[in-house]
């Protein structure tokens, strides 16, 4: 027989668990934007995990240097490959779902750009990705 007193506590810790389950949830759920941004000759700057699509961007371009472009990935994995040959010659980046597909379609758009030794520079993924 149980007594009352170690079933008011076995409900509230069922309680606890419950709310830190869901709080890590929520907590997941909101900080899953991100963003790539990409340059000349292998420039880049990465942001995961931001509260919102705009900060994500910003994040990134600040990190990047000089002219850059920044692509957002929203539950997402982003990618930069470049040539290894000539840095500032081709490159390619995506946006995929998965890590593995924005590796192989940053590298195939690398090579479809005209690079020869085409390598991933940089790669990020959201709390989703």
């Amino acid at each position: 027989m149980v007594s009352t007193a170690t079933a008011q506590r076995r409900a509230l810790f069922v309680l606890a668990l419950t709310l830190v389950v869901g709080a890590t949830r929520f907590a997941t759920q909101a900080w899953a934007a991100g963003a790539l941004a990409v340059g000349k000759c292998g420039a880049y700057g990465q942001a995961y995990d931001y509260p919102a699509e705009a900060t994500a961007r910003a994040a990134a371009l600040k990190q990047c240097k000089g002219d850059c472009t920044a692509v957002a990935m929203k539950r997402g994995c982003a990618a930069l490959a470049v040539d290894m040959t000539n840095p500032c010659g081709a490159h390619g980046y995506a946006v995929k779902p998965k890590i593995s597909s924005s590796l192989n379609a940053a590298t195939k758009k690398c090579y479809e750009f005209g690079g020869k030794e085409c390598v991933i520079r940089a790669w990020a993924c959201d709390a989703k990705g």
